[in-house]
């Protein structure tokens, strides 16, 4: 991909929210993530470390692979989600956006063998929507696919018993009931539980919050080999 600015820029985010037009829906979700989440300037500096491709496993409409390139991240690019109108979405957005590296897949992935990869994975909002043996799982499939020098991206709340966890459960349920998502939460995983899951992939894990000014008990967590 080829870098085109920083994400975070208004002039920046307003050219990605672009591509999603002329759906009304897309373009305003698209401008509001971009305006209010932290989690795309948080994956743009974790992937700028390495020039792996990356998997980005329940991608939804793609809007990672715009934010991507607009930092400047050059390797290549496969969103994959269980949502087929998302897929037609991001595919049509990236279309639109000359994201000429970019693929899209639609892939039930409690199901589905993740495609054939090595590179960086990420996980982004998608461990809570599995029940928690699929969940574990899942991780295990993505860091078998984690090249040296590549990261496992995985951006999860966490189960704290705080005030923070129960207002994202209640987000993730609202999403569901509008009709963004098309499940509902199951449960968030605790540190303990991905440090202890990580490590035994042979990854080494490091946290950081990543609700920013928002409620939320939002972590990213990076996983490398160790």
């Amino acid at each position: 991909m080829t870098p085109t600015g920083d994400a975070g820029n208004p002039r920046h985010s307003g050219s990605i929210a672009g591509a999603y037009l002329p759906s009304r829906q897309h373009y305003w979700y698209a401008r509001c993530k971009l305006a209010s989440d932290p989690l795309y300037a948080g994956v743009g500096a974790v992937l700028r470390e390495t020039s792996a491709p990356l998997l980005d496993l329940g991608c939804g409409i793609g809007l990672l692979a715009h934010t991507l390139r607009a930092q400047g991240f050059r390797g290549g690019y496969l969103g994959v989600d269980n949502d087929a109108n998302k897929i037609a979405a991001a595919r049509t957005a990236a279309g639109r956006a000359d994201l000429g590296e970019a693929r899209f897949a639609c892939i039930d992935l409690a199901r589905a063998p993740l495609p054939a990869h090595r590179g960086s994975v990420a996980l982004l909002d998608v461990l809570q929507y599995l029940p928690p043996q699929a969940a574990n799982e899942l991780v295990e499939r993505a860091a078998a696919c984690i090249a040296p020098g590549a990261r496992l991206v995985i951006r999860s709340g966490l189960d704290d018993a705080d005030a923070r966890t129960r207002f994202t459960r209640a987000m993730d349920v609202f999403s569901r009931r509008i009709g963004w998502m098309n499940t509902a939460p199951k449960r968030y995983p605790t540190r303990a539980e991905l440090e202890t899951l990580l490590a035994g992939c042979g990854l080494r894990a490091r946290f950081a919050p990543l609700s920013g000014r928002l409620p939320f008990n939002n972590w990213l967590i990076v996983g490398e080999k160790i």
